[in-house]
């Protein structure tokens, strides 16, 4: 894809970024510091009408404690998140310093939101994605607390249901995203669901 960016660039430009989601690309920073831009093949989604939340979490998200918010710490969860990437053992964390920002830009124009947990005033954990007409573009998710993530991932699916989404996209399939009915699809099929929902008319806040 056209658009490198080079290490030491403040961010990517939002236009690029958005355009490329809106083709099935996204961007990623790799060991040197640049940033390169992928569509894997196969794609990983999560069908939103086959999501599963097991007995056991489903009491979490009602006992549990949590507050969910909604763009409330957008930085504070995309720096998380890196942080949990780290902190896993991958010093060359794809979320680099310009990932951020890019992110942050991109949110301030209404294109990435953040889906928060938090425990009183802290913050347990939360995810965070960009979300285009009917098309939400999961990117990462960190925990500070055991199942913060998961309740997360329910209140995002909760969400995008209740507003009419028609595709979450995962990038890939992990073991993690499989209890909860991950998929792969091929590239061609992912675009094919890309194209219809994106056009929906769909509003994430």
């Amino acid at each position: 894809m056209r658009g490198r960016v080079r290490p030491g660039d403040r961010m990517i430009p939002s236009e690029l970024v958005v355009s490329a989601y809106a083709s099935g690309w996204f961007p990623m920073a790799v060991d040197s510091g640049e940033i390169r831009w992928f569509s894997p093949d196969p794609r990983g989604i999560i069908p939103l009408d086959a999501f599963h939340v097991s007995r056991r979490l489903a009491r979490v998200v009602r006992n549990g404690g949590f507050r969910i918010g909604i763009d409330e710490a957008f930085e504070e969860v995309i720096r998380a998140c890196a942080m949990a990437e780290r902190d896993a053992g991958d010093p060359g964390t794809w979320i680099n310093d310009e990932i951020i920002e890019s992110y942050v830009a991109l949110h301030a124009r209404g294109v990435a939101h953040s889906m928060e947990v938090w425990r009183g005033d802290r913050l347990a954990g939360g995810l965070y994605g960009v979300a285009l007409r009917g098309a939400f573009f999961g990117e990462s998710m960190f925990h500070r607390e055991t199942d913060a993530s998961k309740v997360a991932l329910v209140a995002l699916v909760e969400r995008l249901r209740l507003r009419g989404y028609r595709l979450l996209d995962t990038q890939w399939v992990t073991d993690h995203l499989v209890q909860f009915g991950a998929i792969e699809i091929p590239r061609r099929r992912y675009l094919e669901l890309l194209d219809a929902s994106l056009r929906e008319d769909c509003r994430f806040v």
